[in-house]
């Protein structure tokens, strides 16, 4: 297999087994603030760079959480590509970096408040020039689950690639999951588009308000078993109140909560992605996957940034 001009091959054997993400690399800056923001004049904060995306944390969390062989496809500006990268192999996933020379690495700002609670201000920079030209289907090759994250769908060039992905990937049988990634964009996009842009995907990884917002159902657990009819498997996070394992038109199981003391829930919904795919390819059922996912995000929380040490402050 070629790899597309600029793409960064990691070396190294495929194995049975493997997790391929497709997805966004962002640099996170940090801001967490105890006080509330005070317009037009200064609030202490505490503040800090670090490697950040919903698609790259997801996959460090499945390194992290047992996965033998992760692999992530994603577009970042040249300038912080060997920062990327290098951080990415020592989380222990293959990093298959496509280098932009026009647009830099997205850029999230997330301001993180005394309740832990995050906002987000978002460049998207490189991430979403993710572009059919960046696929092949020899990605595929030795991989036994590909996940996409929602944040693809959010502009034509990355849409129409995980299109290719996941018609390439229904074709080989292997089972693909999306992190629908934002409530907001989903709005932006259409809640029909979205819906048909993952028709055969496998599994469906919302939040609470992504699924209400999807369904158009007030009620969450009316929601995860509506959006199971779309897909075979919904499971919806609930942030501190656990998550729904939805499968077939109905909620199979509730996971109870794992107590954490919060500082920051960046990456929470990230980190239970990554634990529930690491689960699922270890033969756990999808109950077990989702306790794992909520371990794991309890563990999120509990640091700063997105990654599973919360690791990484050296300004790229």
């Amino acid at each position: 297999m070629r790899a597309p001009a600029g793409r960064e091959e990691a070396a190294g054997p495929d194995a049975a087994g493997a997790l391929l993400v497709v997805g966004d690399v962002a640099t996170d800056v940090v801001a967490r603030h105890a006080e509330a923001l005070a317009h037009g004049t200064d609030t202490p904060a505490e503040i800090r760079t670090l490697p950040g995306g919903a698609g790259a944390n997801a996959a460090c969390w499945a390194a992290f959480s047992g996965c033998a062989d992760v692999r992530l496809l994603g577009r970042v500006g040249a300038g912080t590509a060997d920062w990327h990268g290098a951080l990415l192999r020592e989380a222990g996933v293959r990093p298959l970096l496509v280098r932009d020379e026009e647009a830099p690495t997205a850029t999230v700002v997330a301001l993180v408040d005394a309740g832990a609670e995050r906002t987000f201000l978002t460049d998207s920079g490189a991430a979403l020039r993710l572009c059919p030209a960046d696929w092949s289907p020899g990605l595929l090759d030795g991989v036994s689950r590909l996940h996409l994250s929602g944040y693809l769908l959010f502009s034509e060039p990355s849409r129409e690639l995980a299109g290719l992905a996941l018609a390439d990937a229904l074709d080989r049988g292997v089972p693909v999951s999306v992190d629908p990634a934002s409530a907001g964009f989903i709005a932006a996009l259409g809640v029909d588009r979205f819906l048909a842009a993952t028709a055969g995907a496998a599994v469906l990884l919302p939040n609470a308000d992504e699924a209400r917002l999807l369904t158009g159902l007030p009620d969450t657990a009316d929601a995860a078993a509506k959006l199971s009819r779309h897909v075979p498997l919904a499971v919806v996070t609930l942030g501190a109140g656990g998550a729904l394992v939805a499968e077939s038109g109905a909620v199979t199981a509730r996971i109870a909560p794992v107590p954490a003391t919060a500082i920051d829930s960046t990456g929470a919904g990230d980190a239970f992605t990554g634990a529930f795919l690491a689960a699922l390819l270890a033969g756990a059922s999808p109950a077990a996957a989702a306790s794992a996912g909520c371990r794991a995000g309890a563990r999120a929380v509990s640091v700063c940034g997105g990654r599973p040490t919360g690791s990484g402050g050296t300004r790229p």
